[in-house]
This record gives C-alpha cells, sequence and structure tokens, in this order.
C-alpha cells in the first residue's frame, strides 16, 4: 500500500491519504521530475554552501559538479518530451556509446541522458555522475568508505571514463573527463 502526505492549508494539520494508483508512465514522470528537481536544487545548495562570508567562492578542490545526469526510464519518450518542454531544450539522437542515451547541455557544461533500461533486471533510475580528476582514486575511496562497487572504471571512448557506487541503496557515478 502507498501512501502520501497531504498537507491542508495549517501546516500542522497533516493526514495521510491513501494514493490513487497512477498509470506506470505517470508514476515515473513524477519520479524523474522529482529525482531532478531533488538533485538542482542539491547542487545549486552546493554552490551556495561553497561561498564563505566574505562572499567570495571557495577553491576548486572543494566544489562538487554534476557531470552527467543519467535518467534510466521504461519511457524515454515521454522524459525527453517532457523535460523538453519544462526546459525548454533539444535532445540528441540515441548515442550508442551512451547505452542509447538521448542527451541535452546542462548549465556548467554537464549533461543530461534519458535512456531505456539496458537490461531486463535494471530498474528506473536517476543517477548523478560526478566529476573526479582521478577515477581510480575515488573508486578507491568510495570502497574503504564501505560502497560496493557495481561498475569499477570503464572507458567510454571520447568521452571519458565512468564508475559506479552505491552505498546506503543509493547508486552515485562518478566521471573523469578524457585528457
Amino acid at each position: 500500500m502507498k501512501f502520501f502526505i497531504d498537507v491542508s492549508h495549517s501546516e500542522k494539520h497533516i493526514t495521510t491519504h491513501k494514493m490513487k494508483t497512477l498509470s506506470m508512465k505517470r508514476r515515473t514522470a513524477l519520479g524523474v521530475s522529482m529525482a531532478i528537481v531533488v538533485t538542482l536544487l542539491s547542487s545549486s545548495f552546493l554552490s551556495e554552501a561553497a561561498e564563505t562570508e566574505e562572499g567570495t567562492e571557495s577553491p576548486e578542490s572543494g566544489t562538487m559538479k554534476v557531470y552527467y545526469l543519467e535518467i534510466v526510464t521504461p519511457d524515454v519518450d515521454a522524459a525527453v518530451a517532457l523535460h523538453s518542454k519544462l526546459h525548454g531544450v533539444s535532445f540528441s539522437e540515441p548515442e550508442m556509446i551512451l547505452g542509447g542515451a538521448r542527451t541535452a547541455k546542462l548549465d556548467g557544461g554537464g549533461m543530461l541522458g534519458i535512456r531505456a533500461p539496458l537490461r531486463d533486471t535494471e530498474e528506473p533510475v536517476v543517477r548523478s555522475y560526478y566529476l573526479v580528476d582521478d577515477i581510480e582514486e575515488a573508486v578507491a575511496t568510495a570502497a574503504k568508505a564501505g560502497a560496493e562497487i557495481a561498475m569499477g572504471p570503464t572507458e567510454l571512448p571520447g568521452k571519458g571514463r565512468f564508475a559506479i557506487f552505491i552505498q546506503g541503496g543509493i547508486e552515485t557515478g562518478l566521471w573523469e573527463e578524457s585528457p
């Protein structure tokens, strides 16, 4: 049984209602949209938090950059149409090197990629890939911190190298740009 919280006019009054069953397309679009909003807000928050009291930015080594934001969904066309309308962007044709993802530019030089699952067992997910200088070192750091390495450093010709780790049930990607 799924629930959602409905906050009425009074902020103190919170009631729980049984969620009506939504179609898979609507649930996927809603989940993807919410995840993107959270990721973008997190990026904005991290940027603001990186500023010092004097209003100057912190050193480059103290910042994080989402290089690739990946959405895996069974309905790529619906997700691409939604994000095209929401953000006024155009998506590429499928890029086979990125698993058939259709990509659009993100502010700051990154990319958003929307693709279908690559195997029957792959669940819909929104995964951020953070830019790192040394992917081998970053993967070793994640492993030492207790993360499960789901995909070790893997070369994508002309794109760079990526890796994926899982910690606390959250899939996170790492990306090292090509030299």
